[in-house]
């Protein structure tokens, strides 16, 4: 495998297998002298309805509860996409990470994959078979097209997903929905159908199809926030990470306690198609979920062909047990 260097957007260079340089970043987060920062774990964001032009907030029962940054400014290495960041419960806990030291292209809630058609869509480094995560020239990026829908309550758009030389691989719709489940939780939906607008077959790769066992992410993830030593995983398969990662479990949840008090995070497919993915699941040197698109098999998109995904994410103050957590999720699953 060759080390050559190559430039990084922002003239960084790094060499194949290393680190880039840290880069400044926009999307909606404060500033200080010009340079754009991160919120620290455990301090509140600016005020979501203080927001810069190419964000929205999505509002539930008076209270800005995310903020969907549509029109993103970052560089090409973390494969600039729209994301939610922060996400937060109605009482105010964020329970959302986004750019992050140690994996700095994870972003809040988001929609990505690391191989299609050998273009990264995911960020940072590529995982390439017999050698492992190397840094190349091939990341991607998403681009908003046009606003379908644009309330407080729902958010509906189309983007496409192109590569560094302006090639379009995929065509996107896209709606995320917020609405009140009870007094102290709020669901977030979001639906994707993705077209290959290509004259050949699109395939897309996690690592784990590449040789990375376990590794099968790629689709919607969750970052979540830096509490990974405090958080619990629940669902049905168990209650340890290593037994829910690569499972076809009904549901996953993280609780966990923010600045606001304890808050669980549930994850519900929205319809039988989702429900046969399997989940990716992170909770030792970070905190994560994942719905995957394809784990340990390359999922070959046709031209012209579809697939659509829903995924229902339910933010709620408080602990919940696996008994609570299985009633919520069978609630938004049938609503009434």
């Amino acid at each position: 495998m060759s080390t050559s260097r190559r430039a990084e957007p922002g003239g960084a260079a790094v060499r194949a297998g290393g680190e880039p340089r840290r880069l400044a970043y926009h999307g909606g987060q404060a500033t200080r002298g010009g340079e754009v920062t991160m919120a620290r774990p455990g301090v509140p964001d600016p005020v979501l309805a203080d927001r810069p032009p190419g964000t929205a907030v999505l509002r539930v029962q008076g209270r800005d509860v995310a903020r969907y940054t549509w029109r993103p400014d970052l560089p090409l290495a973390m494969s600039p996409r729209p994301y939610l960041h922060p996400v937060r419960t109605l009482a105010g806990s964020t329970v959302t990470d986004a750019a992050p030291d140690s994996h700095p292209h994870q972003l809040g809630i988001s929609i990505a994959a690391p191989d299609v058609g050998g273009r990264n869509f995911w960020g940072g480094r590529t995982f390439v078979a017999g050698h492992g995560p190397a840094w190349l020239d091939n990341h991607g990026f998403q681009r908003h097209r046009r606003w379908l829908r644009h309330t407080g309550e729902e958010l509906v758009h189309t983007l496409v997903w192109t590569d560094a030389h302006d090639r379009t691989l995929l065509a996107e719709q896209r709606a995320i929905t917020c609405r009140p489940v009870d007094g102290t939780a709020w669901s977030l939906g979001l639906h994707t159908r993705l077209a290959n607008v290509t004259d050949r077959p699109l395939t897309i790769r996690s690592p784990a199809a590449q040789g990375r066992a376990g590794a099968g992410y790629g689709g919607f993830f969750w970052r979540g926030p830096a509490v990974a030593d405090t958080a619990r995983i629940l669902s049905p398969a168990g209650t340890d990470a290593t037994a829910v990662n690569g499972s076809l479990t009904g549901w996953v949840a993280v609780t966990a306690t923010g600045d606001a008090g304890p808050w669980t995070v549930l994850f519900v497919p929205g319809d039988d198609t989702t429900a046969r993915d399997k989940w990716f699941v992170r909770a030792r040197d970070y905190l994560g979920v994942g719905s995957s698109l394809t784990w340990d098999r390359p999922l070959v998109l046709g031209p012209a062909e579809t697939i659509t995904r829903h995924l229902v994410t339910v933010v709620v103050d408080g602990a919940l047990s696996v008994a609570t957590a299985a009633v919520l999720a069978e609630r938004v699953r049938q609503p009434a």
